[in-house]
């Protein structure tokens, strides 16, 4: 398998922004068993390549849109913020691009339809609804994966798969951080936290039942339809977010 290489600095994708849940759940649900493949006998499960998958998503958006709201961004914090995430999403993404060569795992090379569509979306936006949608998209982003990363950090068997989320969650914490300091995130309209109950195919519950040895590994797939069906209902909130602005 030949090595990975880090996508820092690839430029941003213009698509439509039509039916962008859609089509980012049909396009989904077309990869989800093969999106990150761990090499035979490793002993990463469905949790830990969610993260690494997550994570080098994550960068593959977020490097261009920070590099849109550093050139396009209205107030001089947001184009701070923007030339600051995409900076960091550059170091981020060659962390997961070294643990997955390190692990023998494959990792998407492409943004998801749906995140192709939000980099659509701020490019066709100016001024102060640029801002908006810049710090909205990327805030619910965050919100999603942050959670994904400490369930795995908690439960993980693998010390590379820990680093790295010990490494995500210092850079998701950090980019929350300067995205709140814009006074452009709108508390009340934030998807609320989907704490899953005890004995859920979730992924909070699929990374705690890995406390222990020999149990059954929960599918990829499961995972991923609970992974999209998360990111469906940020992105339905975001939206309406949108729409009010």
């Amino acid at each position: 398998m030949a090595p990975l290489e880090s996508a820092r600095r690839r430029p941003a994708h213009r698509t439509h922004r039509v039916a962008l849940l859609l089509i980012a759940l049909v396009a989904g649900l077309g990869v989800l068993p093969g999106v990150a493949v761990a090499a035979p006998g490793s002993q990463l499960n469905a949790a830990d390549m969610t993260l690494l998958n997550g994570v080098r998503l994550a960068g593959l958006w977020e490097m261009p849109a920070g590099q849109m709201a550093a050139e396009k961004g209205q107030s001089a914090r947001v184009r701070q913020i923007g030339a600051e995430i995409s900076r960091q999403h550059g170091v981020l993404d060659q962390l997961v691009v070294d643990a997955a060569n390190k692990l023998g795992a494959t990792l998407p090379t492409d943004p998801t339809a749906e995140q192709k569509g939000w980099l659509g979306e701020m490019q066709n936006a100016t001024g102060a609804r640029f801002d908006q949608i810049f710090v909205t998209r990327l805030r619910v982003a965050h919100g999603k994966i942050f959670p994904v990363i400490g369930a795995v950090r908690a439960s993980t068997r693998d010390a590379t798969v820990r680093k790295l989320a010990d490494e995500a969650n210092k850079f998701v914490s950090d980019h929350m951080a300067m995205l709140e300091s814009t006074g452009l995130v709108r508390w009340q309209q934030l998807p609320p936290a989907a704490l899953p109950p005890a004995q859920s195919d979730s992924l909070v519950a699929a990374a705690a039942a890995n406390v222990g040895g020999g149990g059954p590994e929960v599918s990829t797939t499961v995972v991923w339809l609970v992974f999209l069906a998360a990111l469906g209902t940020g992105g339905i909130a975001t939206y309406r977010i949108l729409r009010r602005s």
